[in-house]
């Protein structure tokens, strides 16, 4: 019995550190958010009494959801953009590639994080906008008799977030297609199944928990994301994030940005547990 106590002892003694980390850097920065969510600010002052109207304005006011729902619209169809092209790019790299060429094309595939984020956004600035590269190019070819503009919209934020997040998700899966055993690809010819079968079957339902992991961290890093939106999307379709810091940066109305960034966690929230959810049942 003293061994066991001692035991644990020295694991709540390792796991500490950790502990005190997560409680410090995140589980009180976020109670301290909620509680300054149910505050207010009247003029300039902040009053601390405890009221829910930072999120009646949210739902009163139609700004407010309409940045959240530019978020959700601008995350789904980056993440479903960012899967259909990472997908065959990961296989190229686990089935068509060799094996001893296959760390070199993961090397190139991940360039792009050697970037600056910020610098990534602003290259893709100057390649889309009047004067950038696509622009002068159409009207080299005569395509086009004036300078033409493909930045500042919601198009540039689209293209912008893919960039970064297909490389995020070909590694993703990458990782579960090279765990897949060619016994079960050969198992599958032997029993009838052609290419396109195999890969609906058998391939695609293996792989799957990689997707969503994948698709998940796309969600949540592209949801809160306030870089890439603020530099391509040229402030005419404002997310979430850019609502949150217009809150602090113009208005000073913490509580406000604090209750919108409490809103935009729980739909993370929500949309975690149904991957984890999603997850569990497929295991069953």
């Amino acid at each position: 019995m003293q061994a066991l106590t001692s035991r644990s002892g020295r694991g709540w003694a390792l796991l500490a550190p950790a502990l005190l980390w997560t409680v410090a850097f995140f589980f009180m920065p976020l109670v301290i958010m909620g509680a300054y969510s149910l505050w207010q600010r009247v003029g300039m002052r902040l009053v601390r009494t405890v009221s829910g109207s930072n999120y009646e304005q949210f739902l009163a006011k139609s700004y407010f959801l309409d940045s959240l729902i530019n978020s959700l619209e601008v995350t789904a169809i980056v993440t479903v953009v960012s899967v259909l092209l990472a997908y065959p790019l990961a296989w190229i790299l686990a089935v068509r590639v060799p094996t001893r060429w296959q760390h070199i094309a993961l090397i190139l595939a991940i360039l792009p994080f050697w970037t600056s984020y910020v610098v990534r956004s602003y290259s893709w600035l100057l390649v889309l906008s009047e004067g950038g590269i696509i622009s002068n190019f159409l009207l080299d070819v005569g395509i086009t008799d004036a300078p033409v503009s493909f930045a500042n919209n919601r198009g540039a934020t689209v293209v912008g977030f893919v960039h970064f997040f297909v490389m995020l998700l070909t590694l993703t899966i990458y990782a579960n297609l090279v765990q897949l055993p060619e016994s079960y690809r050969k198992a599958a010819a032997d029993l009838g199944a052609g290419p396109v079968r195999s890969f609906i079957h058998v391939i695609l339902p293996l792989t799957l928990p990689g997707v969503v992991v994948g698709a998940f961290l796309t969600f949540v890093l592209c949801i809160g994301d306030y870089i890439t939106p603020q530099i391509l999307g040229g402030n005419r379709e404002l997310l979430l994030p850019q609502t949150i810091m217009l809150q602090i940066s113009r208005r000073s109305d913490f509580p406000m940005a604090s209750a919108l960034a409490m809103i935009l966690m729980m739909v993370i929230s929500i949309v975690y547990v149904a991957c984890a959810r999603w997850l569990k049942l497929d295991r069953v």
